[in-house]
């Protein structure tokens, strides 16, 4: 019987390799698919078929909850093809692959085939909110992830779940599974989200009329990531890396992140064009919104050092461990509590700050040192998106020593202090 094996084509490339479906019939005769999937080759596992297990590779279970789920999808057709006699061709395979990722649609009528084509239709689908937008490869994969901890789920409770299935008992018995697998509150929060949205979308194509999934609670909590503060900024922005450019270049770009609070996205796509009278100016990646910051004497610094360019452009997963790397050389190693609940308990856990850096510290310190300064909330979220100031104020990582040092300088700064009498 036929059999398929995953593979990556050039294993030396040193950016995004695509991940091919490969299959032998007869002698001659070899199918290779190429798949939605991307990784970095040094994150490839020949042997095992799968993404190796590094903190660095941030896709590392999406990609591999994929790969298992049409594993097991593709056994299953195998096999029940030659059950029934039915010739495993090349092309048969091949068709069957396309349906497994979207290329080909197939009517859905349950629970099962409603929610596989939810995922693949997501390649398509376009989000009203976002201008009309098709939704996010990392949504994408949200929905992907969670397709295959309900088929988890079902293994270990020996079910085969339907649309009236989903109801409260259903989803408090999902998140205690989950929480068996130690989970943290914020991804099982993710899971219930596209459940909801799931059932919804089900609900509008008249496939079901239950209406449960409305009275799900959504599961969350507030991450102690962290933010770094000017005086932190200007230690990595002095030290010296001329003997290590590839560091420099990671420094820099980080630098110009804490300075315009742009994402990674959006920052690395940054061109001439976007600069004029002093402003940067763009339309969001994540939110299909404009955006005009003034610009900074540091990103202006940065900016003609490299000559009206940005530093050559690397992953988003290269460039968090390097920038760890930078952090870590430049003495950020104040050690820090990060506090997380996974399995339904709250774990405390020691850190160096430099571990706990990433690209995304830089649109957060950009957004804390500004609130800090006394600068208005209501305009540092014209440039953050939040909608609400109090998204706003968990966004920020400001303490309650720090918010009463606020209020004190802004009454001896307006002349409001009690004198002593």
């Amino acid at each position: 019987m036929a059999t398929i094996k995953f593979l990556i084509r050039n294993m030396d490339a040193d950016n995004e390799q695509t991940i091919y479906i490969t299959s032998r019939f007869g002698r001659n005769e070899k199918l290779m698919y190429a798949t939605p999937l991307k990784v970095e080759p040094i994150f490839w596992d020949e042997k095992k078929e799968r993404v190796r297990n590094s903190k660095y590779c941030l896709q590392r279970d999406d990609i591999n909850a994929v790969i298992s789920t049409v594993s097991a999808r593709t056994s299953t057709f195998l096999i029940e093809s030659a059950r029934n006699g039915k010739p495993i061709t090349k092309e048969a395979l091949k068709n069957f692959l396309n349906i497994c990722f979207g290329k080909e649609q197939g009517k859905a009528t349950n629970f099962h085939s409603f929610f596989e084509q939810y995922i693949k239709e997501c390649e398509t689908r376009t989000n009203p909110n976002r201008g009309g937008q098709t939704v996010s490869y990392k949504t994408m994969r949200e929905y992907a992830r969670t397709y295959y901890y309900i088929q988890e789920y079902e293994k270990k409770r020996g079910i085969r779940l339907e649309f009236d299935n989903i109801n409260k008992s259903f989803i408090n018995d999902f998140i205690a599974f989950l929480q068996s697998l130690n989970l943290s509150t914020n991804t099982i929060g993710h899971k219930i989200v596209c459940i909801k949205a799931l059932m919804r979308s089900a609900n509008e194509n008249d496939l079901t009329d239950n209406d449960k999934y409305q009275h799900f609670k959504n599961m969350s909590e507030t991450s102690d990531n962290i933010a770094l503060s000017e005086e932190e900024l200007e230690k990595i922005a002095i030290y010296d890396f001329a003997a290590n450019p590839r560091l420099e270049r990671v420094r820099d770009m980080f630098l110009l992140g804490c300075w315009t609070g742009l994402r990674f996205s959006d920052l690395t796509s940054l061109r001439e064009e976007n600069i004029k009278d002093g402003k940067i100016s763009l339309i969001q990646k994540k939110t299909d919104k404009p955006v005009v910051i003034p610009i900074h004497p540091v990103f202006n610094a940065i900016w003609k050092k490299y000559n009206g360019n940005l530093p050559p452009v690397i992953s988003n997963q290269k460039f968090n461990e390097y920038l760890k790397e930078v952090c870590k050389v430049a003495g950020l190693n104040d050690r820090v509590l990060k506090s997380i609940t996974r399995g339904g308990k709250k774990q405390t856990t020691v850190y160096e700050k430099w571990q706990l850096v990433s690209s995304h510290t830089a649109r957060r310190s950009f957004a804390t040192n500004l609130y800090k300064s006394g600068f208005p909330a209501i305009s540092i979220m014209q440039i953050t998106g939040h909608r609400t100031e109090s998204a706003f104020l968990k966004y920020i990582k400001v303490s309650k020593e720090e918010h009463a040092k606020l209020l004190s300088d802004f009454w001896r700064a307006n002349g409001n202090l009690l004198k002593n009498v």
